[in-house]
């Protein structure tokens, strides 16, 4: 056995309580995923990780959060939040105030495994109803105090992170209930602080819990799915890995409720109306800019998953892959549900995932001219009833077929990605353990445009020495889709990695890209926003702000753009000091 051979020294010790790493790690505390050996010996290869780069971590981040810095809350103010609320929901400790200002980001892993503790609220309120949450934002409005919403901590974006102090809402705590089933408009009303799992198992259930007639399906699963809450999904505007068939997040929404420094918003449950602009839509993705939400109406779908139809081509080249994909959307014969598919290098990584290397369809394929660095992965599934899954399943094999695509339906394939579709985000830790990070950043493209972003976005990402670019599609639509960049690199530092990340999001842009598709926007990305929407676009949010939030206590730090600061604006390639001054 070579050195390259050997079981890296993964962590699988216990989780301290109050650790850094209980704030940055992934997931369920005793749950591992860690990276195959195909993996880790692309790693040594593509990334020259030296034969011993996995004997010794770098830093666990086992060590225990100070209790600093120390709130500056004004006791007449932790008072009255006391008396809404009450003293048993209320924390100030550093521990519980640093876990609700951090996400799931990279620069959030890397600021904790280094200790770095900045940007903490004075305190973390833990709200019961909508009637304490309207109480507690009218005394913030009033005395002018910072207040933030966090529920799942999924954020990538740094979404909640707390710039300017003052006090955090955390939703899930109380506010977590499934409210009502209306089968006879089939929605369901929930609390935004409900974490999917929840959700999805009362819908699932609904016959038995709720006295229904049937089961139901919210369709709605990002990869964050066991982490992530109703309220992250609606603020950031989100994409389930279903959304191809079921509609992403806003295309989900039917009614909701936002207590704002203004008033409290509720619309109305209707399927559509001519009332003028749609108050949905531009609270959906407001990220807790306006207001905080407190309850939600979702579309929900019939559950029969006994017609889940799976379904898995190889194609010769990404063009052939795309242009097929293109047919399917375009064809007006139905749309899969789970829709994905993988570039060369993704694909390259994936045959070493799912247990393709090396087997009889892998030299099938290279007999057939299907070639390493070139041939392209599409997995799929069809959902619903059985005669519309029959028909998509069909189409979509007469599509693949006419583009020279090699069934591998039979091999498994789908059920290989299914069995780990939320388990992937364990292997990040793993390997920044050792200073290897893999990260991401997503865009929405049109068809025409796809091409030109997909090679633009890869050619900075390969300008980094040692670095893996994989890319995919995973949310279609008949007039474009998304595209899915995964960068693993060897990087320790946080200034290399933001260079890193900086660089990707100005190509994103650059060629054509938009700034996000489904993660949000955040304070990371915000400075990317302004130039996608234009100085006429950025007036009308900074219109709605001023509305909702006429003291600006909502979420403020940036997030959307909207209160950037010179330092953030920055951030931007090109950006000089003087367009700094004039902005």
């Amino acid at each position: 056995m070579t050195d390259r051979d050997k079981t890296p020294n993964w962590y699988q010790g216990p989780l301290p309580e109050r650790s850094f790493r209980s704030i940055f790690r992934w997931g369920a505390p005793d749950r591992f995923k860690h990276p195959g050996r195909g993996m880790v010996a692309m790693i040594h290869e593509l990334l020259a990780v030296p034969t011993d780069g996995f004997d010794k971590p770098a830093n666990l981040g086992l060590d225990l959060v100070p209790d600093q810095p120390p709130a500056t809350l004004i006791p007449e103010h932790r008072r009255v939040l006391a008396a809404i609320v009450g003293e048993d929901n209320i924390q100030t400790d550093g521990y519980h105030r640093l876990r609700a200002s951090y996400g799931q980001g990279m620069i959030d892993s890397l600021r904790l495994r280094s200790g770095v503790i900045e940007n903490l609220p004075d305190v973390v309120v833990h709200p019961r109803s909508p009637e304490d949450i309207t109480r507690i934002v009218r005394f913030c409005h009033q005395e002018r105090i910072p207040l933030y919403v966090v529920s799942g901590r999924s954020s990538v974006t740094r979404g909640f992170e707390a710039v300017q102090g003052g006090v955090t809402l955390d939703m899930s705590t109380h506010m977590n209930k499934v409210l009502a089933i209306n089968e006879t408009n089939q929605t369901v009303t929930v609390q935004p602080g409900i974490f999917g799992p929840a959700l999805e198992t009362a819908l699932n259930h609904a016959a038995e819990r709720f006295g229904c007639r049937r089961n139901y399906t919210c369709g709605h699963f990002p990869q964050s799915f066991q982490f992530s809450t109703v309220g992250g999904w609606v603020a950031t505007r989100g994409a389930g890995q279903n959304s191809t068939y079921y509609g992403k997040i806003e295309g989900l929404v039917i009614a909701q409720e936002v207590v704002t420094p203004a008033g409290t918003i509720a619309t109305q449950p209707y399927p559509r109306q001519a009332t003028g602009p749609d108050l949905n839509q531009i609270l959906t993705g407001s990220e807790g800019t306006f207001g905080v939400l407190v309850e939600v109406t979702l579309k929900i779908f019939r559950h029969q998953p006994e017609n889940t139809r799976r379904f898995s081509y190889m194609f010769r080249t990404w063009d052939q892959a795309c242009r097929a994909a293109r047919e399917i959307m375009q064809s007006e014969a139905g749309y899969p549900s789970v829709f994905r598919i993988s570039d060369p290098e993704e694909t390259d990584v994936a045959m070493q995932m799912y247990n393709l290397a090396g087997t009889p369809a892998e030299a099938a394929l290279a007999a057939l001219g299907y070639r390493t660095g070139e041939k392209c992965l599409l997995i799929g599934t069809a959902d619903g009833d059985r005669r519309l899954t029959r028909a998509i399943h069909r189409n979509v094999r007469q599509v693949c077929r006419s583009y020279g695509a090699f069934p591998l339906t039979a091999f498994g394939v789908v059920q290989r990605w299914e069995h780990s579709r939320f388990l992937d985000p364990y292997l990040r830790d793993d390997l920044a353990d050792f200073g290897v990070i893999i990260d991401t950043l997503e865009c929405s493209v049109t068809w025409e445009s796809l091409p030109a972003v997909h090679a633009g976005v890869r050619e900075v990402v390969k300008a980094k020495p040692h670095t893996v670019c994989m890319t995919h599609i995973s949310h279609f639509y008949p007039q474009g889709a998304n595209l899915y960049f995964i960068f693993i690199t060897r990087c320790t530092d946080r200034e290399d990695y933001l260079r890193l990340q900086y660089t990707v999001l100005q190509a994103i842009r650059d060629y054509g890209g938009s700034a996000s598709h489904h993660h949000g926007v955040g304070k990371a990305f915000a400075p990317w926003l302004p130039d996608q929407l234009g100085d006429s676009g950025m007036a009308v949010l900074h219109a709605l702000k001023g509305h909702f939030d006429p003291h600006g206590i909502m979420n403020p730090g940036g997030t959307l753009g909207l209160d950037l600061t010179a330092e953030q604006r920055s951030k931007r390639w090109g950006l000089t000091p003087r367009t700094q001054e004039e902005d």
